[in-house]
């Protein structure tokens, strides 16, 4: 992923995106060297190791997952918020529109997990993030006898060691400190929630 210096984030700040916006875009070449990409659910954990793994699962129908067994490198894909920002927001001048945003690429070789334990011990995990806890949170134990297990032929459940984290936080670092401010004004006053998030990025990195 292309990133200026100033719009560099940190690792940790990349885990925490990766945490807070699970939904991603997982991509693995073919023998041909193309892209097969598949939406899907992932989140990260903190296994012991340097940049941490991530785990999730996709339908067994879906031949992506066979791609695994190459050893070919995959990008897990992760945006969190994002928003436009006209040039009429900055101070008057010769100013283009551009876009706002946080992103994190994560790299690994995905590892299929062949066993129904460990399927199922993914697939709990994917539900306690989601789910939460309390009363009434669902969880496995909820399916009736035998029925986790019997899900569990329909999907490939993985797990994905992370060999490298890029996170890039784009939230015009590079304009001066009057128009960042009014850009942030402006995305606070919008009714959507991206914008309004943005802006509380945007804030984030203020010197």
């Amino acid at each position: 992923m292309y990133v200026p210096k100033h719009f560099e984030g940190d690792e940790t700040t990349g885990r925490q995106i990766m945490q807070d916006h699970g939904w991603a875009l997982l991509m693995t070449a073919d023998a041909a060297a193309a892209p097969v990409a598949t939406h899907l659910a992932l989140v990260w954990q903190d296994d012991g190791s340097p940049h941490g793994s991530l785990i999730g699962h996709m339908a067994r129908a879906n031949q992506h997952w066979q791609l695994f067994a190459r050893g070919a490198e995959s990008l897990a894909l992760f945006w969190g918020p994002h928003a436009y920002v006209s040039p009429t927001w900055y101070t008057p001048g010769v100013k283009v529109p551009t876009w706002n945003y946080v992103t994190v690429h994560a790299y690994g070789r995905p590892q299929v997990v062949e066993d129904t334990e460990g399927a199922l011990d993914v697939l709990a995990r994917l539900a306690a993030v989601y789910e939460g806890s309390g009363a009434e949170a669902w969880g496995l134990d909820r399916l009736p006898p035998g029925n986790a297990e019997a899900q569990t032929r329909g999907i490939v459940a993985f797990h994905m060691p992370l060999s490298r984290i890029e996170t890039k936080l784009k939230l015009s670092q590079n304009r001066d400190m009057e128009d960042r401010h009014r850009v942030i004004a402006r995305l606070e006053a919008s009714d959507s929630q991206d914008s309004q998030a943005t802006a509380r990025w945007m804030k984030r990195v203020l010197p």
